[in-house]
C-alpha cells in the first residue's frame, strides 16, 4: 500500500508487523489495509473533538431592516449593540465579567467615535469596566472577521471567552468617501478600481462572465421567495432578538414606542417581470438593478465564543465549532468574485473538500457575483442560502458577517445530523473575499462506518479486506 499521508505511513508500518505469517507454509488470508471507506469527511471524521476547541455557544442578531425606511431607522448604533450583547449573556446565563474581549465588526461609522460607542454599549448592557472592547473594519466581512479575531484569541490563549458582534445603521452613515483621493491613483490602476462604486464591479462581474439581467433578476426572485417562506414558518425566531425603541415622524417629530422582530425587506412577491420593470443604475444597458443589489440596511448580531472546555464546564449548548477562516485578495474591478476564491481556501484548511459542506450563507451583495460564485464553485444552488439571502434580508455591512453566522447556526440546528458542516462566505469591497468554517454536531467519529461480518475476523472494520 502507497502511504498518503504521515498517519498513513505509521499505519502501514504497523500493519506489516501484523502481517507477518505465524506459519511461512500458510496459505490463510492476511490482513491489508486501504485508505479509509467511511464514507464523506472519512478522514476528517477521525479528527477528535479537544477541550481547546474554540466553540460557538450563542449567536443571535436583530431584525434586519430598511434603512432611511424601515423600523430601526431611528435606533443607534450604541442601542443595536447594546440590545445584541445582552442578549447573548442572557441566552447563555454567562456573566459579563467572564468575557476577555469584545469585538466589533463596523464599517461607516466614524472609526474612533464608533470604538466610544462600542464601548458606551458594553455598559448599557451590563458589562463591567474590566471587559476592554476595540472594532474591526474588513468592510463587508467586519463581523465575519470579528468571529474570526476572537476564535484566534481564544486559540492563542489570550482568554477563556470572548464575544464577537457587528454593527450598521446605514440610516444614520451613508456610503461616502471623506475628503479627496490621492492624487498617485492614476498610476496604479488596481489601486484606482479600489474606489469603483460596488454596482460598478457588479457590472464588471456581468460582463466579464456573461451572467444576463434575467439570470440576475431570477437569482434575486428566488432569494425573495425563500426568505419569505422561512419568514411565515417562523425559522428567523430563535436567531432574532427583539429591539424596544422608537419611530420618529419625519413631518412631525412625534415618537412612537415600538418593538422591532421582523425582517421588513422580504417582498414574498416579488417576480421576474416586476424586476424586469426596475432601470439599471451604474451602467447604460446594464444588468444591476436594485433589485438585484442587496439592500442598504440597519441591523446588529453577537455570538459569545469559548472554549470546549469552558462550555462543558458550564453546562452550555455547543452551536458550532469554529473550524478556520480565510481571507484573500483578488482583482479590486471584480471585487464580487471574492468567495470564489476565499471559500476553497478556508474548507481546504479545515481539511474538507467542498463536496463535504451541507449549508453555504454566501452574502448576496449582488446577484451577478452571487451566482457567479455558485457557479464557478459547481455548488449545488440548493446548499446556498436556504432562508433567502442580502437581496431579500439586507447587507448590513458590519453585522452581515455576525448575521450569516446566526443563520447557518439556527438552520444547522434544526437540520440536525444532516448538516455537519457549513461556511459562511462574502466579497468585500476593494477586492477581497472571506469565508469561515463551522461544525455542529458528530465532531466525534461516531463509529458509524463499520458493518457486522462473519467468520474469524469479526471484530474488524470494514476499512479492512481479506
Amino acid at each position: 500500500m502507497e502511504a498518503t499521508n504521515p498517519a498513513m505511513s505509521r499505519l502501514s508500518v504497523l500493519a506489516k508487523h501484523m502481517m507477518q505469517p505465524v506459519d511461512e507454509a500458510s496459505t490463510a488470508p492476511q490482513l491489508s489495509m486501504q485508505s479509509c471507506s467511511a464514507g464523506d469527511s472519512a478522514e476528517y471524521q477521525r479528527r477528535l473533538a479537544t477541550d481547546d476547541d474554540v466553540v460557538i455557544v450563542a449567536s443571535l442578531r436583530t431584525a434586519l431592516t430598511k434603512a432611511k425606511r424601515g423600523g430601526l431607522k431611528d435606533t443607534g448604533a450604541v442601542d443595536l449593540m447594546a440590545t445584541v450583547f445582552k442578549a447573548v449573556l442572557e441566552r447563555t446565563g454567562v456573566e459579563a465579567s467572564a468575557i476577555g474581549d469584545i469585538v466589533v465588526g463596523s464599517v461607516l461609522g466614524p472609526s474612533s467615535q464608533r470604538a466610544i460607542e462600542a464601548r458606551i454599549a458594553s455598559f448599557f448592557a451590563g458589562i463591567p469596566e474590566e471587559v476592554p472592547v476595540r472594532t474591526v473594519n474588513r468592510q463587508c466581512s467586519s463581523g465575519l472577521q470579528a468571529v474570526a479575531d476572537v476564535a484566534a484569541a481564544i486559540r492563542a490563549g489570550f482568554y477563556t471567552v470572548g464575544l464577537a458582534a457587528g454593527v450598521e445603521s446605514m440610516s444614520s452613515n451613508p456610503m461616502a468617501w471623506d475628503g479627496s483621493a490621492n492624487e498617485r491613483l492614476a498610476q496604479f490602476p488596481k489601486a484606482q478600481d479600489c474606489l469603483l462604486p460596488m454596482g460598478v464591479t457588479s457590472e464588471n462581474v456581468a460582463a466579464k462572465f456573461g451572467v444576463s439581467r434575467k439570470t440576475q433578476d431570477e437569482f434575486a426572485v428566488r432569494s425573495h421567495r425563500k426568505a419569505a417562506a422561512a419568514q411565515a414558518a417562523g425559522k428567523f425566531k430563535n436567531e432574532i432578538v427583539p429591539v424596544i425603541t422608537k419611530l420618529i415622524d419625519p413631518k412631525t417629530g412625534a415618537e412612537t414606542a415600538v418593538v422591532i422582530d421582523q425582517d421588513d425587506g422580504i417582498r414574498g412577491d416579488a417576480t421576474v417581470e416586476s424586476l424586469g420593470t426596475l432601470k439599471t443604475i451604474f451602467k447604460k444597458d446594464g444588468s444591476t438593478t436594485a433589485g438585484n443589489s442587496s439592500q442598504l440596511t440597519d441591523g446588529a448580531g453577537a455570538a459569545l465564543l469559548m472554549t470546549r472546555r469552558e462550555a462543558l464546564r458550564r453546562g452550555l449548548p455547543i452551536l458550532a465549532i469554529f473550524r478556520s477562516f480565510a481571507a484573500v485578495g483578488v482583482d479590486p474591478a471584480i471585487m464580487g468574485v471574492g468567495p470564489a476564491a476565499a471559500i476553497p481556501a478556508a474548507v481546504a484548511q479545515a481539511g474538507l473538500t467542498l463536496d463535504d459542506i451541507d449549508v453555504f450563507e454566501l452574502n448576496e451583495a449582488f446577484a451577478s457575483q452571487a451566482f457567479y460564485s455558485i457557479t464557478k464553485l459547481g455548488i449545488d444552488e440548493s446548499k446556498v442560502n436556504p432562508n433567502g439571502g442580502a437581496i431579500a434580508l439586507g447587507h448590513p455591512l458590519g453585522a452581515t458577517g455576525v448575521r450569516c453566522v446566526a443563520t447557518l447556526l439556527h438552520e444547522m440546528m434544526r437540520r440536525g445530523k444532516s448538516a455537519r458542516f457549513g461556511v459562511v462566505s462574502m466579497c468585500i469591497g476593494s477586492g477581497m473575499g472571506a469565508a469561515a468554517v463551522f461544525e455542529t454536531g458528530g465532531e466525534v467519529d461516531a463509529l458509524n462506518n463499520v458493518r457486522a461480518t462473519t467468520g474469524p475476523n469479526g471484530q474488524l472494520s470494514r476499512d479492512a479486506q481479506l
